[in-house]
C-alpha cells in the first residue's frame, strides 16, 4: 500500500498493489486498485490487500493450474474494478473444477448443455429450436452469471414485438397477393402490372408464423431447465428464468358436434373451437362409413380406446395379448422432421396396460388374419417389423402419412372435422360419460393426474349434461311449486277428470240399457 506522489491526479488517496504470478508468455502482471482516500479508507485497503492475499494463498492447494486461475481472475476484477470474489466461494469453485472467471455467455452455456443432454431425438430438436430461433440471438451474448430477470422480460417483449411485425408484414403479402390474383392476364398492360406486383411481392418478407403463447412459454422453460442445471453444477446460484412473468396460455375447451353447431359450420365453414368431438351418434357413423378401409382396426381401436397416433403406429403385436383382452403400450414411433424413429413413452404413465372390449379384440383378430395374408402375399419382400398396423408390404406406418390419410377419411365421410388426436378426446369423453371413473379413465389414456383428463378431455355430450341437471335438481326439496310442476298437476287434474267423466257416462248408459231391458 502506498501514498501516490503529490503531483499525482488523485493526490492524497492511498492505492493498493498485488504482484500476481506471471502470464503464460512470462510477462508480468498484478493487481492494483486507488481511490482510498481517507485513513477509514487505507484500513479497507489493508483488508482488500489480505483479501487478494488469501485469494492467492487458496492455489497452494491446487498447484500451479488454480494458481493461474485465481491470478487470471485477480487481474480481470482489477480491470473491471468489480469487488472482489469471496474466499469461501472462489474456494468451493476451485475444489468442483468450475471456470473462476466469470466470462461464460449465456449462449456458450446453452450450447455447453444441449451437447451434454442424453434425450431423445425429437426432445433435442425442440430445445435446438428454441436456442438457434430465440435464446441465443436475443440474450447468447450476456455473461451467464450477469443475466437478470429484466433481460428475460425485455427478451420476450422483443418477442412480442416481432409478432407485431410479422402480422403486419403477412397482411401486406397477403393482400398483394390477392389484387395480383384479381388482375387479369390479357392485354399488354395488364401483363406488365403483374410482372411490377410479382417483382414487388418477391421483395416482399415471406409470410411467417408468429410465437405464440404456447411457444413463448416452452422458450421459457428450456432456459430454465439449461440455467437450472448450471445451478446443479454450481455455475449459478440464481436462475431468473424461474421468475419471468409470462401471460397463462389458455387451452381451446373440446365442443360436442351437437346440430346446431353443425348447421353453423355447413353455412360458414368455421368450427367453433380448434378441438372439436363426434357425437356417439357420429363416431358411430365414421367407423361404419371405414368398414372396408385396410387400417380399420387402427381407427376403430384410438376411437374406442384412446390411443395417441403415435402408440398407435408403434404397437408391437408381442404387447398385444387379445386371449386376456389387454394390451400394453411400451413405444411409440415419433417424428423428427419427418424422419421416424421408435421411442420409449414420454413419461412412466404412459406405460400401460389397455383393457379391450369383446368388439375390439374380435377386429384386431380380423385385421390379424389379413395381415397373415398379405406376408404370405408379399412373400420375401415383406419387411418384418412385428408391429400391429403397419403399410402394405409390413414397413412402419409413418405418423405423418396416418394424420393426412385420416383429414381425406373425414372429408369423404361428409361429418364435420375433427382432428385425428380429436378421437382420443372422444374417446375419454365417451368413457366420462357412460359413467366410468375417471381414474380408470386417467389410466387408459396413460395420463399421469386425473385433473389433466378433467381438464382436457371431459366434454360433456348434451343429453349427459341435461341428464346430470335434471338429477341435481331433484335432490334439493323446495316449498315452491315451480311451473312446470304445476301445469304437471294440472295435467293430470284434468286426465283424472276426464277418466271420472268417461266412468260416469258408462255407468249411466249401463242403467238406461237395464231399464230398457224386458222382464222374464
Amino acid at each position: 500500500m502506498s501514498r501516490p506522489k503529490l503531483s499525482s491526479r488523485k493526490h492524497g488517496s492511498y492505492s493498493i498493489r498485488q504482484e500476481l504470478p506471471p502470464r503464460e508468455d512470462g510477462t508480468r502482471r498484478s493487481f492494483s486498485r486507488a481511490g482510498y482516500d481517507s485513513l477509514k479508507a487505507a484500513q479497507a485497503a489493508q483488508a482488500d490487500l489480505d483479501h487478494i492475499r488469501a485469494l492467492l494463498g487458496l492455489a497452494d492447494t491446487d498447484g500451479p493450474e488454480g494458481m493461474a486461475q485465481i491470478a487470471a481472475m485477480l487481474e480481470e476484477v482489477g480491470d473491471e474494478k468489480s469487488p472482489l470474489p469471496d474466499v469461501e466461494e472462489t474456494r468451493r469453485r476451485l475444489k468442483s473444477g468450475q471456470d473462476l472467471i466469470g466470462r461464460l455467455t449465456v449462449g456458450e452455456w446453452l450450447d455447453r448443455w444441449l451437447d451434454g443432454k442424453r434425450i431423445r431425438k425429437s426432445g433435442l430438436s425442440r430445445y435446438d429450436t428454441d436456442i438457434r430461433f430465440h435464446l441465443k440471438p436475443r440474450i447468447g451474448h450476456h455473461r451467464l452469471d450477469r443475466l437478470r430477470v429484466s433481460h428475460l422480460s425485455e427478451m420476450f417483449t422483443a418477442i412480442s414485438d416481432a409478432n407485431a411485425e410479422i402480422l403486419e408484414q403477412n397482411a401486406q403479402r397477403r393482400a398483394a397477393v390477392e389484387e395480383l390474383a384479381a388482375v387479369p392476364w390479357k392485354g399488354l398492360d395488364n401483363r406488365a402490372h403483374c410482372k411490377v406486383m410479382k417483382t414487388a411481392i418477391d421483395a416482399m418478407p415471406p409470410f411467417r408464423r408468429v410465437t405464440g403463447p404456447a411457444t413463448r412459454l416452452r422458450i421459457k422453460a428450456t432456459l430454465r431447465a439449461a440455467l437450472n442445471d448450471a445451478i446443479g453444477q454450481q455455475i449459478l446460484t440464481f436462475n431468473p428464468a424461474a421468475h419471468v412473468k409470462l401471460d397463462p396460455v389458455r387451452k381451446p375447451k373440446a365442443l360436442v358436434w351437437t346440430d346446431a353447431r353443425v348447421a353453423r359450420w355447413e353455412q360458414t365453414g368455421e368450427k367453433p373451437s380448434p378441438v372439436m368431438v363426434w357425437t356417439p351418434e357420429q363416431t358411430g357413423a365414421f367407423i361404419d362409413f371405414l368398414a372396408e378401409d385396410r387400417l380399420y382396426a387402427m381407427w376403430h381401436l384410438i376411437a374406442f380406446r384412446g390411443l395417441r397416433r403415435g402408440e398407435a403406429c408403434g404397437q408391437p403385436w408381442s404387447e398385444t395379448n387379445l386371449d386376456d383382452h389387454s394390451l400394453t403400450v411400451s413405444a411409440q414411433l415419433v417424428q423428427d422432421g419427418w424422419e421416424v424413429e421408435t421411442s420409449e413413452p414420454k413419461t412412466d404413465s404412459g406405460f400401460r396396460v389397455v383393457a379391450l372390449d369383446d368388439d375390439t379384440v374380435n377386429v384386431l383378430k380380423r385385421h390379424r388374419e389379413q395381415q397373415d395374408a398379405d406376408r404370405e402375399e408379399w412373400g420375401s419382400a415383406w419387411v418384418e417389423t412385428g408391429m400391429v398396423f403397419t403399410q402394405e408390404d409390413g414397413s412402419w406406418l409413418h405418423p405423418g402419412k396416418v394424420t393426412d390419410l385420416f383429414e381425406r377419411l373425414v372429408a369423404a365421410s361428409g361429418l364435420p372435422p375433427i382432428r385425428l388426436h380429436d378421437l382420443r378426446h372422444g374417446a375419454a369423453t365417451l368413457k366420462l360419460a357412460a359413467g366410468i371413473d375417471v381414474k380408470i379413465v386417467s389410466d387408459t389414456l396413460g395420463h399421469s393426474d386425473t385433473r389433466i383428463t378433467r381438464d382436457i378431455y371431459q366434454s360433456v355430450l348434451p343429453q349427459v349434461g341435461k341428464n346430470a341437471a335434471e338429477a341435481t335438481a331433484r335432490l334439493v326439496p323446495l316449498q315452491r311449486k315451480t311451473e312446470a310442476e304445476e301445469a304437471r298437476k294440472a295435467a293430470k287434474k284434468a286426465k283424472d277428470k276426464a277418466k271420472a267423466e268417461a266412468r260416469a257416462k258408462k255407468k249411466a248408459k249401463r242403467k238406461k240399457a237395464k231399464r230398457k231391458k224386458p222382464n222374464k
